[in-house]
Protein backbone atom coordinates (compact mmCIF):
# COMPACT_ATOMS: atom_id res chain seq x y z
CA UNK A 1 0.00 0.00 0.00
CA UNK A 2 1.27 3.66 -0.58
CA UNK A 3 -0.60 6.50 -0.02
CA UNK A 4 -0.47 10.01 0.41
CA UNK A 5 -3.10 12.04 2.37
CA UNK A 6 -3.96 15.18 4.66
CA UNK A 7 -5.25 14.05 7.63
CA UNK A 8 -6.88 15.58 10.91
CA UNK A 9 -4.76 15.15 13.81
CA UNK A 10 -6.97 16.93 16.00
CA UNK A 11 -7.12 20.01 17.91
CA UNK A 12 -7.68 21.80 15.22
CA UNK A 13 -3.90 20.69 13.88
CA UNK A 14 -4.00 19.28 9.71
CA UNK A 15 -1.49 16.70 9.06
CA UNK A 16 -0.15 15.41 5.92
CA UNK A 17 0.99 11.33 5.75
CA UNK A 18 2.97 9.23 3.20
CA UNK A 19 3.20 6.01 3.87
CA UNK A 20 3.91 2.29 2.59
CA UNK A 21 2.97 -1.23 4.23
CA UNK A 22 6.44 -0.53 6.44
CA UNK A 23 6.50 2.81 7.84
CA UNK A 24 4.56 6.22 7.82
CA UNK A 25 5.33 9.23 7.90
CA UNK A 26 3.39 12.71 9.56
CA UNK A 27 4.19 16.52 8.67
CA UNK A 28 2.60 19.38 10.27
CA UNK A 29 2.76 22.14 7.09
CA UNK A 30 1.17 24.56 9.24
CA UNK A 31 4.09 24.29 11.88
CA UNK A 32 7.67 24.16 10.20
CA UNK A 33 6.96 21.38 8.46
CA UNK A 34 7.68 19.33 11.56
CA UNK A 35 7.89 15.52 11.10
CA UNK A 36 5.55 15.24 13.74
CA UNK A 37 5.11 10.92 13.62
CA UNK A 38 7.47 8.33 12.04
CA UNK A 39 6.21 4.83 12.76
CA UNK A 40 7.56 1.76 12.29
CA UNK A 41 3.96 -0.14 11.27
CA UNK A 42 4.67 -4.03 11.97
CA UNK A 43 4.95 -2.90 15.77
CA UNK A 44 3.48 0.22 15.53
CA UNK A 45 6.04 2.17 17.45
CA UNK A 46 6.21 5.86 16.95
CA UNK A 47 10.10 6.65 17.35
CA UNK A 48 9.77 10.08 18.10
CA UNK A 49 9.06 11.94 21.14
CA UNK A 50 6.06 13.89 21.68
CA UNK A 51 5.61 17.22 24.36
CA UNK A 52 4.02 16.64 27.35
CA UNK A 53 1.61 19.82 26.49
CA UNK A 54 1.36 18.06 23.13
CA UNK A 55 0.00 19.46 19.81
CA UNK A 56 -1.32 23.10 19.38
CA UNK A 57 -3.13 24.85 16.42
CA UNK A 58 -0.86 27.27 14.84
CA UNK A 59 -1.84 30.62 15.38
CA UNK A 60 -4.29 29.89 18.18
CA UNK A 61 -4.43 31.94 20.98
CA UNK A 62 -2.59 34.90 22.33
CA UNK A 63 1.71 35.00 22.55
CA UNK A 64 2.40 34.44 26.60
CA UNK A 65 5.81 35.90 25.98
CA UNK A 66 7.86 37.68 23.70
CA UNK A 67 11.04 35.24 24.53
CA UNK A 68 11.40 33.34 21.54
CA UNK A 69 12.86 30.61 23.27
CA UNK A 70 9.60 30.43 25.61
CA UNK A 71 7.07 30.79 22.99
CA UNK A 72 9.14 27.93 20.71
CA UNK A 73 8.97 25.89 23.76
CA UNK A 74 4.74 26.62 24.30
CA UNK A 75 4.30 25.63 20.52
CA UNK A 76 6.78 22.52 20.82
CA UNK A 77 4.98 19.27 20.38
CA UNK A 78 8.30 16.87 19.88
CA UNK A 79 8.84 15.21 16.54
CA UNK A 80 11.75 16.42 14.19
CA UNK A 81 12.03 20.06 13.19
CA UNK A 82 14.35 21.73 10.93
CA UNK A 83 16.67 24.36 12.25
CA UNK A 84 17.34 27.34 10.08
CA UNK A 85 19.06 30.18 9.67
CA UNK A 86 19.64 29.75 13.13
CA UNK A 87 19.55 27.14 15.87
CA UNK A 88 19.72 27.27 19.84
CA UNK A 89 19.55 30.69 21.63
CA UNK A 90 18.26 33.86 20.31
CA UNK A 91 20.57 36.21 19.02
CA UNK A 92 20.80 39.27 16.87
CA UNK A 93 22.22 39.22 13.01
CA UNK A 94 21.73 42.14 10.55
CA UNK A 95 19.63 44.37 12.75
CA UNK A 96 16.97 41.67 13.71
CA UNK A 97 16.62 38.88 16.40
CA UNK A 98 17.06 35.56 14.66
CA UNK A 99 14.88 33.45 16.79
CA UNK A 100 15.81 30.60 19.08
CA UNK A 101 15.69 27.45 16.70
CA UNK A 102 15.42 29.70 13.59
CA UNK A 103 12.31 31.07 11.94
CA UNK A 104 12.05 27.72 9.48
CA UNK A 105 10.95 25.85 12.85
CA UNK A 106 8.05 28.03 13.59
CA UNK A 107 6.39 29.30 9.91
CA UNK A 108 3.61 27.78 7.85
CA UNK A 109 5.10 25.90 4.44
CA UNK A 110 2.85 25.66 1.28
CA UNK A 111 2.31 21.91 0.55
CA UNK A 112 3.30 22.57 -3.73
CA UNK A 113 2.80 18.79 -4.57
CA UNK A 114 1.59 15.36 -2.68
CA UNK A 115 0.63 12.23 -3.88
CA UNK A 116 1.42 8.70 -4.77
CA UNK A 117 1.43 5.75 -7.56
CA UNK A 118 2.43 2.03 -7.87
CA UNK A 119 6.91 3.14 -7.22
CA UNK A 120 6.61 5.78 -4.55
CA UNK A 121 4.80 8.33 -2.58
CA UNK A 122 5.80 12.06 -2.16
CA UNK A 123 5.41 15.15 -0.48
CA UNK A 124 6.68 18.50 -1.82
CA UNK A 125 7.02 21.94 0.39
CA UNK A 126 8.41 25.42 0.65
CA UNK A 127 8.24 28.72 2.22
CA UNK A 128 10.10 31.73 2.84
CA UNK A 129 11.25 34.05 5.95
CA UNK A 130 10.34 36.89 6.65
CA UNK A 131 13.44 37.70 9.31
CA UNK A 132 15.91 37.02 6.74
CA UNK A 133 15.71 37.10 3.12
CA UNK A 134 15.69 32.87 2.58
CA UNK A 135 13.30 30.53 0.55
CA UNK A 136 13.09 26.87 1.44
CA UNK A 137 11.82 23.93 0.21
CA UNK A 138 11.35 20.36 0.88
CA UNK A 139 10.55 16.92 -1.03
CA UNK A 140 9.93 13.49 0.95
CA UNK A 141 10.08 10.62 -1.29
CA UNK A 142 8.55 7.16 -0.01
CA UNK A 143 9.46 4.18 -2.61
CA UNK A 144 6.97 1.32 -2.16
CA UNK A 145 8.77 -1.41 -0.46
CA UNK A 146 11.29 0.70 1.50
CA UNK A 147 11.64 1.28 4.87
CA UNK A 148 12.74 4.46 4.76
CA UNK A 149 12.95 8.14 3.33
CA UNK A 150 14.47 10.26 1.50
CA UNK A 151 14.52 14.10 2.87
CA UNK A 152 15.86 16.57 0.00
CA UNK A 153 15.78 20.29 1.15
CA UNK A 154 17.25 23.52 -0.52
CA UNK A 155 17.87 26.84 0.59
CA UNK A 156 18.05 30.07 -1.25
CA UNK A 157 19.70 33.24 -0.64
CA UNK A 158 16.97 35.84 -2.42
CA UNK A 159 18.47 38.99 -0.94
CA UNK A 160 20.54 40.74 -2.42
CA UNK A 161 23.61 40.54 -0.07
CA UNK A 162 25.45 37.31 1.29
CA UNK A 163 23.92 35.78 4.23
CA UNK A 164 25.25 33.55 6.65
CA UNK A 165 23.56 30.55 8.16
CA UNK A 166 23.80 27.61 10.35
CA UNK A 167 21.39 24.64 8.99
CA UNK A 168 20.10 21.26 10.86
CA UNK A 169 17.59 18.79 11.60
CA UNK A 170 15.97 18.05 15.41
CA UNK A 171 15.00 14.55 15.44
CA UNK A 172 13.89 13.85 19.15
CA UNK A 173 13.31 10.22 20.05
CA UNK A 174 11.48 9.13 22.99
CA UNK A 175 9.57 6.29 24.77
CA UNK A 176 8.01 3.71 24.17
CA UNK A 177 10.58 3.47 21.71
CA UNK A 178 13.79 4.93 23.86
CA UNK A 179 14.35 3.08 26.44
CA UNK A 180 17.36 1.49 28.96
CA UNK A 181 17.39 -1.29 25.89
CA UNK A 182 18.73 1.38 23.62
CA UNK A 183 22.44 1.99 22.08
CA UNK A 184 23.66 4.14 20.05
CA UNK A 185 25.91 3.36 16.92
CA UNK A 186 27.84 5.59 15.00
CA UNK A 187 30.91 6.33 12.66
CA UNK A 188 31.63 9.65 14.45
CA UNK A 189 34.68 9.28 15.97
CA UNK A 190 34.60 12.44 18.61
CA UNK A 191 32.21 14.12 20.74
CA UNK A 192 33.17 18.07 21.94
CA UNK A 193 31.47 18.98 25.01
CA UNK A 194 29.25 21.94 25.10
CA UNK A 195 31.57 24.78 26.29
CA UNK A 196 28.40 26.25 28.04
CA UNK A 197 25.85 24.21 28.64
CA UNK A 198 26.51 22.10 31.83
CA UNK A 199 22.75 21.31 33.43
CA UNK A 200 22.73 18.43 36.42
CA UNK A 201 23.56 14.73 35.95
CA UNK A 202 25.78 15.95 33.19
CA UNK A 203 28.33 13.12 32.26
CA UNK A 204 31.00 15.14 30.58
CA UNK A 205 32.81 17.90 31.26
CA UNK A 206 32.19 21.33 29.55
CA UNK A 207 34.43 22.27 26.17
CA UNK A 208 36.60 18.79 26.23
CA UNK A 209 37.46 16.55 23.73
CA UNK A 210 36.12 12.80 23.89
CA UNK A 211 36.90 9.63 21.67
CA UNK A 212 33.31 8.38 21.17
CA UNK A 213 32.10 6.71 22.87
CA UNK A 214 33.72 7.29 26.42
CA UNK A 215 32.80 10.11 28.21
CA UNK A 216 34.04 10.72 31.76
CA UNK A 217 33.80 13.47 34.35
CA UNK A 218 35.10 14.37 37.96
CA UNK A 219 36.90 10.45 37.32
CA UNK A 220 34.06 8.74 36.27
CA UNK A 221 33.95 6.87 32.84
CA UNK A 222 30.52 6.53 30.90
CA UNK A 223 29.93 4.81 27.89
CA UNK A 224 27.86 7.38 26.30
CA UNK A 225 26.73 4.23 23.20
CA UNK A 226 24.31 2.99 26.42
CA UNK A 227 21.31 4.97 26.59
CA UNK A 228 19.77 5.37 30.60
CA UNK A 229 16.50 4.22 31.46
CA UNK A 230 13.48 6.64 32.69
CA UNK A 231 14.43 6.11 36.38
CA UNK A 232 18.24 7.20 35.25
CA UNK A 233 19.07 11.37 35.49
CA UNK A 234 21.42 12.38 32.85
CA UNK A 235 21.35 15.68 30.86
CA UNK A 236 24.09 16.68 28.06
CA UNK A 237 24.86 18.77 24.91
CA UNK A 238 28.03 17.63 22.89
CA UNK A 239 28.96 17.40 19.37
CA UNK A 240 30.07 14.99 16.89
CA UNK A 241 32.60 14.87 14.21
CA UNK A 242 34.96 13.00 12.38
CA UNK A 243 33.07 10.87 10.38
CA UNK A 244 33.67 9.43 7.11
CA UNK A 245 32.27 10.56 3.30
CA UNK A 246 29.06 9.29 4.44
CA UNK A 247 28.00 10.32 8.20
CA UNK A 248 25.24 7.67 9.85
CA UNK A 249 24.02 7.04 13.09
CA UNK A 250 21.78 4.05 14.76
CA UNK A 251 19.41 3.98 17.66
CA UNK A 252 19.02 0.22 18.29
CA UNK A 253 16.46 -1.43 21.00
CA UNK A 254 17.43 -4.88 21.26
CA UNK A 255 13.91 -5.58 23.48
CA UNK A 256 11.59 -4.08 20.76
CA UNK A 257 13.54 -5.19 18.10
CA UNK A 258 13.93 -2.24 15.82
CA UNK A 259 16.13 0.48 15.56
CA UNK A 260 16.01 4.11 13.90
CA UNK A 261 18.78 5.65 11.86
CA UNK A 262 20.09 8.87 9.75
CA UNK A 263 22.21 9.03 6.67
CA UNK A 264 23.80 12.05 4.94
CA UNK A 265 26.95 13.34 3.37
CA UNK A 266 29.55 14.50 5.61
CA UNK A 267 30.08 17.85 2.87
CA UNK A 268 26.10 18.58 3.97
CA UNK A 269 26.50 18.26 7.36
CA UNK A 270 30.07 18.14 8.63
CA UNK A 271 28.58 17.73 12.51
CA UNK A 272 25.72 16.02 14.99
CA UNK A 273 24.79 17.47 17.96
CA UNK A 274 24.20 15.10 20.38
CA UNK A 275 21.23 16.23 23.45
CA UNK A 276 19.99 14.16 26.01
CA UNK A 277 16.97 15.67 28.65
CA UNK A 278 16.30 12.73 31.15
CA UNK A 279 14.75 13.44 34.33
CA UNK A 280 17.80 16.11 35.30
CA UNK A 281 17.13 19.69 34.50
CA UNK A 282 14.95 21.73 36.75
CA UNK A 283 12.70 24.61 36.22
CA UNK A 284 11.08 25.47 32.93
CA UNK A 285 10.62 23.63 30.25
CA UNK A 286 11.36 20.54 31.64
CA UNK A 287 11.01 20.43 35.44
CA UNK A 288 12.69 17.16 35.87
CA UNK A 289 9.91 15.34 34.00
CA UNK A 290 11.17 14.75 30.31
CA UNK A 291 13.25 11.73 28.57
CA UNK A 292 14.43 12.49 25.39
CA UNK A 293 17.19 12.35 23.02
CA UNK A 294 18.29 14.09 19.64
CA UNK A 295 21.04 13.32 17.49
CA UNK A 296 21.45 16.06 15.09
CA UNK A 297 22.98 16.83 11.90
CA UNK A 298 23.74 19.79 11.58
CA UNK A 299 26.46 22.44 9.53
CA UNK A 300 27.27 24.18 12.34
CA UNK A 301 28.61 23.87 16.26
CA UNK A 302 27.89 24.93 19.01
CA UNK A 303 24.10 25.20 19.09
CA UNK A 304 24.35 28.39 20.79
CA UNK A 305 23.09 30.70 17.68
CA UNK A 306 24.51 31.71 14.68
CA UNK A 307 26.20 34.95 16.33
CA UNK A 308 28.00 32.94 19.20
CA UNK A 309 28.90 30.17 16.10
CA UNK A 310 30.60 32.54 13.96
CA UNK A 311 32.90 33.63 17.02
CA UNK A 312 33.29 30.97 18.77
CA UNK A 313 34.36 27.79 15.56
CA UNK A 314 33.46 29.90 12.26
CA UNK A 315 31.91 26.82 11.22
CA UNK A 316 28.69 28.85 10.19
CA UNK A 317 28.02 28.79 6.11
CA UNK A 318 27.35 31.88 3.59
CA UNK A 319 25.06 31.91 0.81
CA UNK A 320 25.76 34.77 -1.72
CA UNK A 321 22.80 36.58 -3.70
CA UNK A 322 20.68 33.83 -5.30
CA UNK A 323 22.69 31.37 -4.30
CA UNK A 324 21.22 27.71 -3.32
CA UNK A 325 22.16 24.51 -1.46
CA UNK A 326 20.64 21.19 -1.36
CA UNK A 327 21.41 18.55 1.20
CA UNK A 328 19.37 15.13 1.65
CA UNK A 329 19.03 12.70 4.61
CA UNK A 330 18.17 8.80 4.76
CA UNK A 331 15.70 8.04 7.60
CA UNK A 332 15.47 4.40 8.23
CA UNK A 333 13.67 2.31 10.32
CA UNK A 334 15.28 -0.95 10.90
CA UNK A 335 14.69 -4.84 12.43
CA UNK A 336 17.60 -5.44 15.07
CA UNK A 337 18.12 -6.52 18.49
CA UNK A 338 22.30 -6.03 18.40
CA UNK A 339 23.08 -2.76 16.56
CA UNK A 340 24.02 -2.01 13.22
CA UNK A 341 27.49 -1.54 11.31
CA UNK A 342 26.54 1.24 9.08
CA UNK A 343 23.51 2.95 6.66
CA UNK A 344 24.48 4.01 3.58
CA UNK A 345 22.70 6.56 1.91
CA UNK A 346 19.77 4.44 -0.31
CA UNK A 347 18.69 3.52 3.20
CA UNK A 348 20.76 -0.27 2.87
CA UNK A 349 21.67 -0.94 6.42
CA UNK A 350 24.46 -3.17 7.73
CA UNK A 351 24.53 -5.58 10.56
Amino acid sequence: MLRASEVDLGRGVRGVTIENDRISVTLLPDKGADIYQWVHKRTGVDVLWKSPWGLRRPGAGIPTSFDSSVTWMEWYPGGWQVLFPSGGGPVTYKGVELSFHGEASAVPWDIDDLGSDERAAWLRLSTRLARSPFALERTIELDHDASSFLLRETVRNDGGEPMDYMWGHHPAFGAPFLSDDCRIDTNARHLVADDAYDPPSNPIETGQTYEWPHGARDGDATDLSIVPGESASRATLGYFDGYGEIAWYGITNSHLGIGAGLAWRREDFPHAWFWQEMHASPSFPWYKGAYVMAIEPNTTWPGQGLVAAMEKTGTHRVLQPGESRTAEIRAVLYDSSTGIGGIDMDGTVHP
